[in-house]
């Protein structure tokens, strides 16, 4: 057994038995928790408390919630003014509304301004499923990682949301929290590490190793998956998780590159502008080597099951474990 995988859920391998839940729950819990840590976290929500679970946080502290209603705008200049008088502001909605619809207010009244801004986006990725191509936000990444100032976070399940809630209650800069709607594997446990800025190995092999693939949010999962399934054949990979997409860990990733020289990277998101992009764009810097990336290729969303979108989309194992084969072949 390779130390990495000890740091996992005990059934991570086996997608009958895993754990599952929606990731926006560790939101949840974790901002009730950040509540009771700090009298200075607000919440502020665009009329969706139940949907982005910040209900609870609602009703354990009322005097720190605003509601705003269906006001994106407002939501992102309401809360700018409270980080001025000295407030922690957590807002949310869903991603393709805050920051899809806000976008220019959280660039120009928070983090132009520096303002201590938590913007938190649900609902993101395709895995939203029936609700469509209006309501899958596919871009919140890239548009969010380009603007001066913001840390962007997405977190792998459930658990590590709780963390990244929590641990951006204290961290002093605008945050962008990604979550989902759907159930997903709960992956890590109470004792995986998380910190903002790093990143974490959670699948390794003995020996040589072949290719890295790096993996942001849910789909880490079908990178595990799509690892072990490789690994009976002989061909070995290394899974990354990488929750903080800016600042990127650039250690741990240079590591894992010099070791592998190729590298795949998944992302429920568009690959032109994303986690993908950011990975590349270092590498090409620091460290060319051949890369491949996995993530919806440049075209909207529909509506259907989750998991079967995931599949149509090019994001499932399988698929994660030919783009692996491909830059392989691609290696010097």
């Amino acid at each position: 057994m390779i130390p990495q995988r000890a740091q996992l859920a005990p059934d991570v391998l086996d997608i009958t038995k895993v754990v599952q839940k929606p990731t926006r729950l560790g939101f949840g819990s974790g901002l009730v928790r950040a509540g009771e840590e700090n009298q200075n976290v607000v919440a502020l929500c665009a009329d969706l408390t139940e949907s982005t679970q910040i209900l609870p946080f609602k009703k354990k502290f009322p005097d720190r919630y605003v509601e705003i209603g269906v006001a994106e705008q407002n939501l992102a200049a309401v809360a700018s003014g409270m980080a001025a008088m000295g407030k922690v502001p957590f807002i949310a909605s869903y991603a393709m509304f805050s920051p899809g619809r806000n976008w220019e207010q959280i660039r120009t009244t928070a983090c132009y301004n520096e303002q201590n801004v938590k913007v938190v986006g649900c609902h993101a990725g395709i895995s939203v499923g029936p609700d469509g191509a209006t309501h899958q936000a596919i871009e919140d990444i890239a548009i969010m990682r380009v603007i001066p100032h913001m840390t962007v976070i997405s977190p792998c399940d459930t658990i590590e949301a709780e963390k990244a809630t929590i641990a951006a209650a204290s961290y002093p800069s605008p945050v962008y929290i990604r979550l989902h709607r759907e159930k997903t594997p709960v992956m890590t446990t109470e004792g995986t590490p998380f910190a903002i800025g790093k990143a974490e190995t959670f699948f390794d092999v003995e020996g040589a190793l072949d290719v890295v693939v790096f993996a942001t949010g849910p789909l880490v999962h079908n990178a595990i998956l799509a690892a072990a399934s490789l690994e009976s054949k002989g061909v070995k990979v290394r899974v990354v998780n990488v929750p903080t997409i800016k600042p990127l860990d650039t250690d741990a990733i240079l590591e894992s590159v010099k070791i592998a020289r190729a590298v795949v990277t998944v992302e429920e998101h568009q690959m032109h502008g994303g986690f993908g992009s950011a990975i590349a764009e270092f590498l090409a810097s620091s460290m060319p080597v051949p890369i491949e990336f996995v993530g919806v290729k440049d075209r909207f969303g529909e509506s259907g099951e989750p998991n079967e979108l995931i599949e149509k989309f090019g994001m499932g194992a399988t698929h994660i474990a030919d783009a692996v084969i491909r830059v392989q072949g691609r290696k010097q």
